[in-house]
């Protein structure tokens, strides 16, 4: 029988996968909140459908729960700053917002005006997995940028594809 996998061994595993940095906003009734996630991914095109991962213990989970809107917002090289912020280099809010251009999408959620793409949700369902709630979000509305190069994340340090995009093939 193996020995039990541990959380450590779990997480330097993980570590090693490469994922785009987003910044995960809402704004609503319970008020307005961000956090930075690379626990993002689509579920389905029919209905388009996404989900995104949130620590169950983050002091904003209810403002998201409360909201059921959120926006994935995908990041760029330029924004590794704005990534720390919301990941909590910057508890202040307001600060978070303020180092950046938003917009309102149709939901209500800020949207970064220079993000990749920004993916505006209502949520769908909520599941809890352990120390996450999976956020399952019905996309309602899509923009985007034809340049950039996104912001990734892997073995614990920003990074950037190093070829442009359209690079690759045959």
């Amino acid at each position: 029988m193996p020995d039990v996998l541990t959380k450590v061994e779990f997480r330097n595993a993980m570590a090693r996968v490469c994922a785009p940095v987003n910044i995960v906003s809402t704004d609503g009734e319970a008020g307005r909140g961000g956090f930075t996630a690379t626990a993002m991914c689509s579920v389905s095109d029919e209905p388009p459908t996404i989900l995104v991962c949130m620590n169950g213990r983050s002091a904003q989970c209810d403002m998201f729960l409360t909201n059921r809107r959120f926006c994935i917002n995908v990041l760029t090289q330029e924004h590794a700053h704005l990534a720390g912020k919301f990941a909590g280099t910057t508890q202040d809010m307001d600060e978070r917002y303020a180092a950046a251009d938003w917009l309102v999408m149709g939901s209500g959620s800020p949207a970064l005006t220079d993000a990749i793409v920004n993916l505006d949700c209502e949520l769908e369902t909520v599941h809890r997995v352990g120390t996450h709630n999976v956020m399952i979000g019905r996309v309602t509305e899509v923009r985007q940028r034809n340049d950039g190069n996104a912001l990734l994340y892997v073995d614990r340090n920003y990074a950037h594809p190093s070829a442009p995009l359209g690079s690759f093939g045959g």
